[in-house]
């Protein structure tokens, strides 16, 4: 698990916690985002941006194949960058307690 943050002025204004994996349809690593928040007061500033593109630098330099992410179907803020930034896949998650 990987972790960077985003900082104004000493205060912590964002971050974004990631980690590679292998899959069965790659031979290289692929870099999973798994959670990123900006502040409040942040957002709309390219926090967001800034800390989507230092992970796509991190897996770029060890040599993954590809970065992705999840996010809320309703979540039209966060999406409007992420329309900007990636390619929608499209996939539908389910899940099952065990």
């Amino acid at each position: 698990m990987h972790a960077l943050v985003a900082e104004r002025e000493d205060a912590l204004i964002g971050f974004a916690h990631y980690l590679f994996h292998r899959s069965t349809g790659r031979i290289e690593s692929i870099c999973y985002l798994q959670d990123m928040f900006t502040a409040e007061a942040a957002r709309r500033l390219g926090v967001a941006r800034a800390l989507i593109e230092a992970v796509r630098t991190h897996a770029e330099g060890v040599g993954a194949s590809r970065v992705y992410w999840h996010t809320g179907e309703k979540n039209t803020a966060a999406r409007a960058l992420y329309d900007q930034v990636a390619t929608l896949t499209g996939f539908v998650q389910y899940r099952q307690p065990v």
